[in-house]
Order: C-alpha cells, then sequence, then structure tokens
C-alpha cells in the first residue's frame, strides 16, 4: 500500500479540489481551482493537475464526488443544475481513460458526509445526517459508516418548502440568494436576510431530521462561514416540538476538505 499512489477529488459548482493519498489515510498534495463551466476544459485541467501530482508515478485509481444526481451506474450526472455543461457527459471513463486505471464517482455532498462520519464531526456516530449549504444544497444519510441504501441518492436541497414548489436550495444555497437579491453572497449585509436564511435553513433540518432520525446533523459548505449556528439551533427548536429532545446540530470538522476524506473511504471500499 505504501508504494501506491491515488487520486481524490471533489467537483462542486464553484470549486474543483485533487489530491493524493497513499495509505488512504492521509491526504499529501492538495489543488485547489475554479471549476471550468465546459466538461472537456475540466477534463483537460484534471488532467494536467493529476499528471502534475503523479510526477511520472502510475496513478492506481482514481475516485471523488461531483455535485449532481449520478446515472443509476454512477458514470455521469445527469441534472445538475449549477454544473449544467458536465451533464450527461462520460465523466467516469474519460478520468479511467486519462489516467488509465479505474475510476468511481459519487455525487460530492454524500462522499462529504462519509468524510465526516469517519474523520470529522460525526465520527463515532450510528447515524450522520450530511447537509452542504454551498453555491447548492445537498447531503447525505450515512449509517454505521457506509453511505445509506438508496434508488435514486439524496437531494435534501430540493425538498419542497412551500405549495408553489419553492425548493430549499433555491432559498438559501450561493447561487439562490444571489438570484433572490440581485447581488453576490459576499455583497449581502443586511442581518435580516442572513437571519431570514438561518430559519429556513432550520426548517430544512426539522425535514431532514422527522424523515432520517439521525443521532447528528452535520452542516458545511461555504455559507456556513456566514450563517449563525446558533441562529439555526434557536429556530429549530421553535420549529419541531415533537420530539423531547433533538440530535445534535454542528459545524463540519473537516471544512472544504470532507470530500477528499470521504472520498479515500470510498475508495477503500471499492478497491
Amino acid at each position: 500500500m505504501a508504494k501506491n499512489l491515488f487520486l481524490l477529488f471533489e467537483i462542486g459548482g464553484t470549486n474543483m479540489q485533487i489530491a493524493s493519498s497513499r495509505d488512504l489515510k492521509s491526504l499529501e498534495t492538495t489543488h485547489a481551482v475554479k471549476t471550468p463551466r465546459i466538461f472537456e476544459e475540466g477534463i483537460a485541467l484534471f488532467k494536467k493537475i493529476g499528471r502534475e501530482i503523479a510526477r511520472g508515478e502510475k496513478i492506481q485509481a482514481v475516485c471523488g464526488g461531483i455535485a449532481g444526481p449520478l446515472n443509476k451506474t454512477k458514470s455521469r450526472i445527469l441534472t445538475a443544475p449549477n454544473l449544467s455543461g458536465w451533464n450527461k457527459k462520460p465523466l467516469k471513463e474519460k478520468l479511467a481513460a486519462a489516467f488509465d486505471c479505474p475510476a468511481f464517482i459519487e455525487n460530492d455532498a454524500t462522499v462529504a458526509g462519509l468524510g465526516e462520519a469517519h474523520f470529522g464531526a460525526g465520527a463515532g456516530r450510528r447515524i450522520v445526517a450530511y447537509l452542504t449549504i454551498s453555491t447548492g444544497v445537498g447531503g447525505a444519510r450515512i449509517v454505521n459508516g457506509r453511505i445509506d441504501e438508496n434508488a435514486l441518492g439524496f437531494e435534501p436541497g430540493h425538498q419542497i418548502i412551500d405549495k408553489n414548489g419553492t425548493t430549499l436550495e433555491s432559498l438559501i444555497s450561493g447561487s439562490g440568494l444571489s438570484k433572490r437579491y440581485g447581488k453576490t453572497v459576499s455583497a449581502i449585509k443586511n442581518e435580516a436576510i442572513w437571519n431570514e436564511t438561518a430559519c429556513l435553513l432550520a426548517i430544512g433540518i426539522a425535514n431532514t431530521i422527522v424523515y432520517w432520525s439521525p443521532d447528528i446533523v452535520i452542516l458545511g459548505g461555504s455559507l456556513m462561514k456566514t450563517i449563525s449556528l446558533p441562529n439555526v439551533r434557536t429556530h429549530l427548536k421553535k420549529t419541531l416540538t415533537i420530539f423531547q429532545s433533538l440530535p445534535s446540530v454542528v459545524r463540519s470538522k473537516l471544512g472544504d476538505s470532507a470530500g477528499l476524506y470521504g472520498a479515500m473511504v470510498y475508495m477503500r471500499e471499492k478497491m
């Protein structure tokens, strides 16, 4: 195992990370770049960075997550709203060909949840609910350290919040907030807006708890650097009253690296 070299990745709606590992327990070199909008440009950039990391060494396998629902064979994303240029493109096939090795892909939030369950805030917990609030909103249910069985994947960001079909993602994600208020997230300074966002997130968490019944809810993604966790907890207590006690609601421990750590776990399961 010590001589093997593995590539790990996370392809999000805004950024793409590529890292290496030899023991699938720790990360080595990590590169972060903007995610190209065009699939072919993304593959070319991935190949360039991967070769720079490898420095001529043979890569044993490539594994990671991408933002969006996958097809049944886990070989491509289908309808990702924030990566439309990657939809239905042969990601797994192109990565395998680029490095002449096996390639494995999963949803990025699912892989990040796996990372948090093993290395992060969910370590030692039996049922982990992970939500990421970033360019989009995603998440996954991890049970006993494994991705819970599912037929279609997990898309908690697309839960319907009102009778008009409004989704949680459209209300609290980075792309949703920018569209609603006509400015970048960093330019939104109104505390009332962020308090409302915390309230809406609490509703999403309440729905997640009543369906997934987790021991812990972990919140990741770039917007959790701005959204007040105490406000979220306060709104949640007011919103969800059916249970005598609620699971812990905490921030991600691994931050932006959660998906890379999860990719190590996923790779160990596949190899």
